[in-house]
């Protein structure tokens, strides 16, 4: 499949998360993702806001859902989302309803392989339950963790390819990913790329060090378009 680029709106209130769509769409990005932050901070009030400016661009609510799986994605796709995120450390009923109520609302599932022990395995189980999408994903806090250990940080690329090679759905990588990384990802067979902080900011603001966030985008996403 050809590149998605996605950015996520690792923002804390609508407004914000409004004016930073706006501008990532017109540098490019093709899906916009209601980040944990902003659901935790708004809601359904910040997707319903994002579905009202922004009709028929695709937005992935991240919820990150562990349990009332159902209800949590009927929620979002009533309030406007397309893409929903359960973990693969969720129990097995809880992903099955996710994947229920895609189907019956007509939203599509992705599954985050986040702390699996095996992080191969966690992904072809999401395949197997009916998941559209695998998120391969090393969290914040264990990256940041092991780095101030001194250790060697992980990272998604780690294990892509093997993740890619044991599921046949689109797989999308994340987790402190250099922006020469990101780039990569399609090349790698992980096609769906997501911008978010970790790529695009400077310091802990939301902005690129020229605070050109809209000409740093569209860069990448040239980028990731020429070398897919």
């Amino acid at each position: 499949m050809a590149p998605i680029v996605q950015i996520s709106l690792d923002l804390t209130n609508i407004d914000e998360a409004l004016e930073t769509a706006a501008l990532a769409l017109r540098a490019g990005v093709d899906w916009l993702e209601a980040g944990t932050p902003l659901i935790l901070a708004e809601g359904l009030h910040g997707v319903r806001a994002l579905r009202k400016a922004f009709p028929g661009v695709p937005i992935v609510a991240d919820l990150k859902t562990m349990d009332g799986g159902y209800l949590e994605a009927e929620m979002m796709a009533k309030a406007g989302a397309t893409h929903v995120v359960v973990m693969a450390r969720a129990h097995e009923e809880t992903v099955k309803c996710v994947v229920q109520a895609g189907r019956d609302f007509g939203v599509k599932v992705m599954g985050d392989n986040m702390v699996c022990p095996d992080m191969v395995a966690g992904a072809r189980w999401l395949e197997d339950l009916g998941c559209d999408y695998i998120v391969h994903h090393i969290g914040y806090d264990e990256r940041r963790g092991i780095a101030a250990r001194g250790e060697r940080m992980p990272s998604p690329l780690d294990q892509l390819q093997e993740v890619v090679e044991a599921v046949s759905i689109p797989v999308q990588a994340v987790g402190g990913l250099t922006l020469e990384q990101a780039v990569a990802c399609p090349a790698l067979g992980a096609p769906l790329v997501v911008l978010g902080a970790p790529l695009t900011i400077d310091a802990d603001q939301f902005k690129t060090a020229s605070g050109d966030l809209e000409g740093s985008l569209r860069l990448i996403c040239e980028a990731i378009r020429r070398t897919a």
